[in-house]
C-alpha cells in the first residue's frame, strides 16, 4: 500500500506541474479522482457483514466502506492516447481477487494508437473497461446506487487487444477484442485459449443509443475447456428532459462439457425507467430477472439453480457538481432458498437499504 500512495502522488504531481506550465493551451494530461462510500443495511441480517457471492459491488452490510476509491491518470494527444488508475476498496477486492500482487490495485493500464491518418480508427492495449454491459464499476455513472444482476454477473474490466473505429458523424463505433478471458488481467493457469468480443454501437441522434456486444471464448483450463458464447443487447432512450429508459437482454450458452455440442443456457432481462424532476434530483425504479438454472454463471447447488428477480427504487441528490447523496431500497425474490436468513437458516426473499456518497473530480 505504501507503493501504491506513492505512485498516486506521483501522478498527481506531474499532472499538477504539466498544468502549471499548460497556460495558453489544454494540457494533454489529465487527473481524475472518484471515491464512493456506502452503508449497506440488510433486513433480517446474519451478522457476517457479507453478502451473496454473486453481487461484487456494496458487498459488506452493517458497517461503513469503501466501495471503491481511484486515482487516474489520463493522456490524449493527436495520434496516442493512455490511462493508468490506481483502486482501492471492497469493489477492487471482490472483483480482482484471483489477480496477484499489485495488479489487485489496477483499475485500468492502457495506451492506445491511431493508426489511421483520416479515419477515427485506434489500436489500445492493456487493461480496460469490459465492452459487454451499460453500467460501469464508477457508481455515479449508473442510474442506480447498486449494480443490476446483469452488470454483477459479466466483466467490469478487460484485458487485450481492441481495435475500434468510429465514424465521422459519430453515429457508429464498432469494435473486436482479443481478450485474455472472462473478467481478466492475467489469464487462467492451464489455459490457452484466446477469448473474443466484439462491440457495435448505434447513436442515430442524441436521444437514443442502440448496443450489441458479443464475448466467446473460455475461462477454464485446457483439460475442462467449455466454450462460451454470450450476447449483450441494450438500448438507452431519453424521451424528454425528465424521463428516461434503459432495456437490456443478455443471453449466453455454455458447452454442458469439453467437447460436448449440448449447452447450459443463461438469459437476463432488465428495465430502468428514470425520472428527473430538476437538475439536482434523479428516480429510478429497476425490474430485473436473472435464469440461470444450471449455474453456467452463478452457481447454487439447488434444484431451480439461480432463477431470481429483482426490483429497486433509487433516488439521487446531487448536492454539488462533484457530490452526490443516493439511496436505494432493493428486493431480491429467488425460486429457492439461496439468500442467508435469521439464525442461520436460508431464505427466498431478502430485502436491502442502501445509502451512498460519492466525490468525482475531472
Amino acid at each position: 500500500m505504501k507503493t501504491l500512495l506513492f505512485t498516486l502522488l506521483a501522478i498527481a504531481s506531474v499532472s499538477h506541474a504539466t498544468a502549471q506550465d499548460s497556460t495558453r493551451s489544454m494540457s494533454p494530461l489529465a487527473v481524475s479522482a472518484y471515491v464512493e462510500t456506502y452503508y449497506l443495511q440488510e433486513f433480517h441480517k446474519t451478522g457476517n457483514h457479507t453478502m451473496p457471492g454473486f453481487i461484487y459491488n456494496h458487498n459488506r452490510t452493517g458497517e461503513v466502506s469503501l466501495n471503491l476509491a481511484f486515482l487516474k491518470a489520463g493522456y490524449t494527444h493527436e495520434h496516442v492516447r493512455a490511462n493508468l488508475a490506481l483502486a482501492a476498496g471492497t469493489y477492487m477486492n471482490a472483483n480482482y481477487a484471483g489477480e496477484p500482487g499489485v495488479l489487485k490495485n489496477v483499475f485500468e493500464a492502457n495506451a492506445g494508437i491511431k493508426i489511421s491518418r483520416n479515419r477515427n480508427l485506434w489500436l489500445d492495449a492493456g487493461i480496460m473497461p469490459s465492452h459487454i454491459g451499460f453500467e460501469s464499476a464508477i457508481g455515479k455513472d449508473n442510474w442506480a446506487l447498486t449494480r443490476s444482476l446483469m452488470a454483477e454477473n459479466t466483466p467490469y474490466f478487460e484485458t487485450g487487444l481492441k481495435l475500434a473505429y468510429t465514424t465521422q458523424d459519430s453515429k457508429w463505433y464498432l469494435s473486436a477484442m482479443y481478450l485474455n478471458g472472462w473478467q481478466r488481467i492475467q489469464r487462467a493457469d492451464g489455459n490457452s485459449t484466446p477469448a473474443f468480443g466484439t462491440q457495435i454501437t448505434f447513436k442515430p441522434n442524441a436521444a437514443v443509443t442502440l448496443n450489441y456486444s458479443t464475448f466467446i471464448g473460455s475461462d477454464k483450463p485446457d483439460s475442462t475447456r467449455q466454450m462460451r458464447y454470450y450476447h449483450n443487447i441494450y438500448g438507452i432512450f431519453q424521451f424528454s428532459d425528465q424521463w428516461a429508459l434503459t432495456t437490456g437482454f443478455d443471453i449466453g450458452s455454455e458447452q454442458k462439457a469439453k467437447g460436448s455440442g449440448t449447452y447450459n443456457t443463461v438469459y437476463v432481462p432488465v428495465t430502468i425507467l428514470r425520472f428527473s424532476p430538476s437538475s439536482k434530483i434523479d428516480i429510478a425504479v429497476r425490474g430485473e430477472y436473472y435464469h440461470d438454472k444450471n449455474g453456467v454463471i452463478v452457481a447454487t447447488g439447488t434444484s431451480s439453480g439461480f432463477r431470481t428477480f429483482g426490483t429497486s427504487l433509487n433516488f439521487d441528490y446531487r448536492v454539488t457538481p462533484q457530490v452526490m447523496w443516493r439511496i436505494e431500497a432493493r428486493n431480491l425474490r429467488s425460486r429457492d432458498a439461496i439468500f442467508n436468513g435469521k439464525d442461520a437458516d436460508l431464505s427466498k426473499n431478502k430485502t436491502y437499504l442502501t445509502t451512498a456518497l460519492t466525490f468525482a473530480l475531472n
